[in-house]
């Protein structure tokens, strides 16, 4: 889906690494045939990718989309689930290793997009609750349908979905098997914002840049402080966010004075836009 300058390419088996000159990188899941599927080589090789990227200082914010007509089609049913049913070993290695997308990407320090092009079921769920932003094409559709085929919506997913969808919609959805498109996504907030499919690389493209533009360490220190402090208490969250803050200051260099100063001097709104010293 990705198309556009590119710094470096990483070759992979079932994912395309595409580093852009403008700091964002776009990683497509990409075994189209199969609807981007995951399955065991697809779950290793996004392991590496992420890890990978976390420390890739040229690579400001993360874009991850599916090759096709689909984001993700959830597990690939016969290679994870039926041919490894009678080898519990490479089946705790799988299920292991697809843990990516609820501790790895969850926990990313850069900022990280979803762009759903299309079908987006079971286990993909997982992908789009722990990405920060999620744009989703008006004509996507979205799916648990676990509950069609005797299986749970394991693998995180019930609980990823517990924390970003409401209750109502979650179990609406997961009793039924039902499906909704972008648009409703959008409105039940599982979705950030939806868009045509037509005008989506273009749209996320731009989010894309605009968070790249801004200082990288803020940026990631405001994404940990906001992960972070929600099962905390007011106390708790009050000292952990008063620590961040100094730990803040010293890594940057206490960058943010600057803009204070220009604010003060009528140079730089801050609710306006960003000051690259910062």
């Amino acid at each position: 889906m990705a198309e556009g300058a590119k710094v470096q390419s990483s070759s992979y088996e079932t994912v395309l690494v595409d580093r852009r000159e403008s700091g964002v990188t776009w990683v497509t899941l990409n075994r189209p045939e199969k609807r981007n599927a995951m399955n065991p080589t697809l779950h290793r090789e996004m392991t590496l990718v992420l890890d990978e990227l976390a420390y890739d200082e040229a690579t400001r914010v993360l874009v991850i989309t599916g090759s096709g007509e689909s984001f993700c089609a959830g597990m690939d049913l016969k290679e994870v689930f039926y041919d490894l049913d009678g080898d519990p070993a490479a089946r705790a290695r799988a299920m292991r290793d697809a843990e990516w997308r609820s501790h790895a990407l969850r926990l990313f320090p850069k900022p990280t997009i979803a762009a759903v092009n299309g079908w987006c079921f079971g286990g993909a769920f997982t992908i789009v609750a722990s990405c920060d932003i999620v744009v989703a094409a008006n004509e996507a559709t979205f799916g648990l349908s676990e509950v069609n085929f005797g299986k749970i919506a394991g693998g995180y997913v019930s609980k990823a979905i517990s924390e970003v969808l409401n209750p109502r919609d979650a179990l609406f959805y997961l009793l039924t098997g039902d499906t909704f498109n972008g648009v409703e996504a959008a409105e039940m907030k599982f979705a950030t914002r939806s868009v045509e499919r037509a005008k989506l690389e273009e749209y996320v493209t731009a989010l894309a840049e605009k968070l790249a533009q801004k200082n990288p360490t803020v940026v990631s220190f405001s994404k940990e402080a906001f992960r972070h402090v929600s099962p905390m208490s007011y106390e708790q969250a009050g000292a952990w966010l008063g620590a961040m803050s100094q730990a803040l200051d010293h890594r940057s260099g206490v960058a943010w004075k600057s803009g204070v100063e220009e604010f003060k001097s009528g140079q730089f709104k801050p609710g306006l836009g960003h000051n690259e010293q910062r």
